[in-house]
């Protein structure tokens, strides 16, 4: 049976390895972030690197980038000096903390320079072939949207956020 598991938990964590990569994280994201969220307990860096088959180097990095979006937690225990870690299975919380991101000074500023740029091109007839003109409007503007479509979405789940969780599952399993 033991070996059945182990299948099973491979399987779950390759999937994640993938998921992760179609986000745009590294494999690593994902399979550190699977193997904790399979733990029955917190996991030391070695556990994780026994357990994932990655170096210790990429899940040190890769267990600061769970953290930093809060999908991932530092534990201790009483007398042992290492660090443990522990999965958020929170999820509503985890789409919190990871929209959260969205607040990110360097992601303002990427979207600040997006809006820079249209505006500038905006005003800039007569100034470039209006053929490139159009295009680089069409590309930026496509941008822009999408940024925005994230900022709608951010300040929808913090105002759901308010309802609290309760009330929110109750929304979602009527919209089922």
């Amino acid at each position: 049976m033991p070996d059945r598991a182990a299948q099973i938990t491979g399987s779950f964590v390759e999937a994640l390895s993938q998921m992760s990569r179609f986000w745009g994280f590294p494999r690593g994201v994902g399979a550190v972030f699977a193997v904790l969220y399979l733990a029955p307990g917190p996991l030391s860096l070695d556990d994780i690197v026994q357990r994932s088959g990655l170096t210790k180097g990429a899940v040190s990095t890769d267990v600061r980038s769970l953290a930093r979006m809060g999908l991932v937690h530092r534990s201790s225990r009483i007398g042992d000096r290492k660090d443990y870690y522990i999965a958020e299975t929170d999820f509503y919380k985890a789409i919190r903390s990871i929209l959260g991101e969205r607040q990110n000074v360097e992601f303002s500023r990427s979207i600040q320079a997006v809006r820079e740029s249209l505006d500038q091109l905006k005003h800039a007839r007569g100034a470039m072939d209006e053929a490139e003109r159009q295009f680089l409007l069409a590309r930026l503007q496509a941008l822009q949207d999408f940024f925005d479509a994230i900022d709608s979405l951010t300040r929808a789940v913090v105002r759901l956020d308010k309802l609290g969780i309760g009330n929110v599952q109750k929304i979602l399993s009527v919209l089922k």
